[in-house]
């Protein structure tokens, strides 16, 4: 058994509201820099009422950065500047690498009446802020399922578990994605690269996230873990528990932040902003 993180912060989502109107919950955002570094913003879309969500995220830039969005119910449709269109559905992911530019549109689409998912920015270093964008599409029969003894079950977007790789590779902040589930009063634990960050964000049920705490963390909260200590451990409660864990090598360099545009200057945040009211933002 390894050494056990312990939890230096915790966040409440908290209800925002973004794009053409749609309400969300931010669970940490431009405020919360640079203690998630490289990850720079998670939002949770989960929502009842199609009213919340169904007037999306119209046309819009991004650079600088890359967008991960991984759905649980319903799906978004996008298409963009490259030519791309098509939808993520439920149980897949999209790993959208901006680069240099792209300008695109999210539309949320419920099915059966039911959407829901989550927005994950993960902050691309200088060196690659300006590459060429590209897109990591992955559906849900891609994304493996793998179930541990004691009751745990882990869905591998990104990183590895019990010898098996998520789909999503080649990755600038080294990062590990993964979507965990444990039955009532199961144990997970799962080892962190010793210059990483970690955080869980639990949406369903309640667990604790160190051996010796008392503290339970329910749904809609995102738990952030101090340096020390080389693995993650959580307990499930008697609900059950499911929570995402991401992990990335933070990259300590300058951060400026002009809505979707993420650079390392105002001076890049202007200049791209520019580019995109004089029609000259796409490169190639």
């Amino acid at each position: 058994m390894g050494d056990p993180k312990s939890v230096a912060r915790t966040f409440s989502a908290r209800q925002t509201m973004e794009g053409a109107g749609v309400r969300l919950h931010r669970a940490f955002g431009h405020s919360e820099i640079p203690l998630f570094d490289p990850f720079l913003m998670f939002d949770d879309f989960r929502g009842d009422d199609p009213a919340d969500y169904l007037a999306g995220f119209p046309w819009h830039p991004h650079r600088g950065i890359e967008t991960v969005t991984y759905m649980l119910e319903g799906r978004v449709e996008h298409v963009d500047s490259m030519g791309h269109a098509g939808d993520v559905p439920a149980g897949g992911v999209q790993w959208m690498t901006a680069g240099s530019g792209i300008i695109h549109q999210e539309m949320p689409k419920p099915v059966n009446g039911r959407m829901g998912g989550f927005q994950l920015w993960v902050n691309l270093p200088k060196s690659h802020k300006m590459m060429n964008p590209r897109y990591q599409e992955i559906a849900a029969d891609e994304i493996p399922q793998v179930a541990l003894p004691g009751g745990a079950s882990v869905r591998v977007i990104c990183g590895e578990v019990a010898g098996v790789s998520g789909p999503v590779r080649d990755l600038m902040a080294d990062p590990e994605y993964l979507d965990v589930m444990l039955e009532p009063g199961s144990r997970f634990s799962h080892p962190v690269k010793d210059d990483h960050m970690a955080a869980a964000y639990v949406f369903g049920g309640a667990g604790r996230f160190h051996p010796d705490a008392r503290d339970v963390y329910p749904n809609r909260t995102m738990i952030l873990f101090g340096e020390g200590g080389s693995e993650i451990s959580v307990q499930a409660l008697d609900e059950g528990c499911r929570f995402l864990f991401f992990s990335g090598i933070p990259l300590g360099e300058p951060i400026a932040w002009g809505g979707p545009i993420v650079m390392n200057t105002q001076d890049e945040v202007r200049q791209a902003l520019t580019e995109y009211r004089m029609g000259t933002f796409i490169r190639g």
